[in-house]
C-alpha cells in the first residue's frame, strides 16, 4: 500500500494533474488506498475502483493497480458519487448527475475549445447498472459516456468504488471531463448471432435470474441446445457460448454469470418474453484490432486508451490461449484499464464487450501502472 502511494506521488510530481484513476486489485484495502492517495497526491479529483483484474500494454494483470493521470493542461474534471444505489434509484442518480452537470457547465463556460466526456464506475454486484446508466443518460444525452462495473476478481463478494478519499461498497461514481485533446469512445465484441433462439419464459429481472427458457428449466435448455451436459456448465461454457439480444437493429451480449440452483444468473437484467439468440465466436484479438484501427484512423493516431474489458472475455482468452494476441493489441494501442463485471457505453449496460475511450496524440504520457 505504501509503495503504491509512493509510486503515485512520484509520478504525479512530474506535472500538474486534474484527475487520477486507480483500478486496484481487491487484495488492497480500498479505504486505506483511497485515504493514502488523498494524503499523497495533490490531484483534485481522485477515483478508485476495484477490479476483476487489470489490463495494460503488457496484457492481463493480477495484483497491483493501474494508475492513469490526466494532465491539467489538457483536461478539466469534476465527479460526484451515488453512495447507496439501493436507496436512490433512477431518480437519485438523475438528481446527482444534474447537480454535477450544473457545476461542470459553470466550470467550462468560457472554454473555447474542447469537448465533454463522461466516465462511470458502478458497483458490479448492485444489479442496478441499467438503472444508473439510464439516469445518467437522461441528464447527459449529449455527452459520450463509457465505463466499467467494479469487480472483485471472480469472488462475487464485495466491490468498491471511491471518490476523493472516501470508499463506497454499493455506490457509483460519475466523472465529467472536459478534454482539449481529441478523443473517441468505442465498443468491440467478437460474436455473431446464430439461428438458435431461446425465449425467456420465466425470470426474476430484479435478481437477474432466468429460471426457464423455451418453457424448460433454464440451465437444462441452454445446455441441451449446445449439446453440453448441464452438470458440466462452467465459466468457460458461458464465456464461449454467450447469448445476445437485438436492440435497435444491433445485437448486444447478455452474459451468464453462473448457474444457480433454480436457474441461470446473468450480468444484465433479462425480462420474461425476451428472445435471446445464441452467438458464436469470431477472433477476439482481430475484432479488437479492427475497432481500434478505425478509431486511430479517425484521430490520426492513438496516444493512450482507457479501456473496460469484460472478465468473461479474459476467461475465454485464457482458455483459448489467446492472451498473447490480446496483449499485443493492448500494447500496440497503449491500453490501460481493467476487467469488469459489466461495461457501460452511452446509454447501455453491456456484457462480454470491450469498451473505452481513445485519446489522440496530444494526450501526452498520462498513464502508469504499479
Amino acid at each position: 500500500m505504501d509503495g503504491l502511494c509512493a509510486f503515485a506521488e512520484t509520478v504525479a510530481a512530474e506535472d500538474d494533474f486534474s484527475l487520477v484513476l486507480v483500478f486496484f486489485d481487491p487484495a488492497f484495502d480500498g479505504g486505506e488506498l483511497a485515504r493514502g492517495l488523498k494524503r499523497s497526491l495533490a490531484v483534485p479529483t481522485q477515483i478508485c475502483c476495484s477490479t476483476a483484474g487489470g489490463i495494460g500494454p503488457f496484457g492481463y494483470l493480477d495484483g497491483g493497480a493501474i494508475l492513469i493521470l490526466f494532465p491539467a493542461a489538457s483536461f478539466e474534471a469534476l465527479a460526484a458519487v451515488i453512495p447507496d444505489l439501493s436507496a436512490g434509484g433512477m431518480r437519485g442518480g438523475a438528481e446527482i448527475a444534474e447537480a454535477l452537470r450544473g457545476r461542470f457547465d459553470r466550470l467550462i463556460a468560457e472554454r473555447a475549445q474542447g469537448a465533454p466526456l463522461a466516465l462511470a464506475f458502478i458497483d458490479g454486484l448492485s444489479m442496478h447498472e441499467e438503472m444508473v446508466v439510464a439516469a445518467f443518460d437522461s441528464v447527459l444525452p449529449d455527452v459520450p459516456l463509457v465505463g466499467g462495473s467494479a469487480g472483485d476478481r471472480l469472488d462475487f463478494g464485495v466491490t468498491r468504488v471511491s471518490l476523493d478519499g472516501r470508499v463506497y461498497e454499493h455506490g457509483a461514481v460519475l466523472c465529467l471531463i472536459w478534454s482539449t485533446v481529441p478523443f473517441r469512445i468505442f465498443k468491440s465484441d467478437h460474436y455473431r448471432p446464430t439461428q438458435t433462439r431461446l425465449v425467456v419464459t420465466e425470470s426474476d429481472p430484479d435478481r437477474r435470474l432466468v429460471t426457464a427458457l423455451n418453457g424448460a428449466p433454464a440451465a437444462s435448455e441452454y445446455a441441451t441446445v449446445l449439446g453440453l451436459d448441464p452438470l458440466g456448465l462452467n465459466r468457460f461454457s458461458f464465456a464461449s457460448y454467450p447469448v445476445v439480444v437485438k436492440i435497435g437493429g444491433e445485437h448486444y451480449c447478455r452474459s451468464i454469470r453462473r448457474m444457480e440452483e433454480n436457474g441461470l444468473s446473468f450480468f444484465c437484467a433479462v425480462e420474461t418474453g425476451v428472445v435471446l439468440t445464441l452467438a458464436e465466436s469470431r477472433d477476439m484479438a482481430d475484432s479488437m484490432r479492427d475497432a481500434l484501427s478505425r478509431v486511430a484512423g479517425d484521430l490520426g493516431g492513438i496516444d493512450v486508451v482507457v479501456g473496460f474489458d469484460c472478465v468473461l472475455r479474459r476467461v475465454e482468452a485464457e482458455e483459448r490461449q489467446l492472451s498473447r494476441q490480446v496483449a499485443s493489441v493492448f500494447s500496440d494501442y497503449k491500453v490501460f484499464g481493467f476487467t469488469t463485471y459489466g461495461e457501460q457505453y452511452r446509454s447501455m449496460h453491456l456484457n462480454q464487450t470491450f469498451t473505452g475511450v481513445a485519446f489522440g496524440a496530444a494526450a501526452g504520457d498520462a498513464a502508469g501502472s504499479a
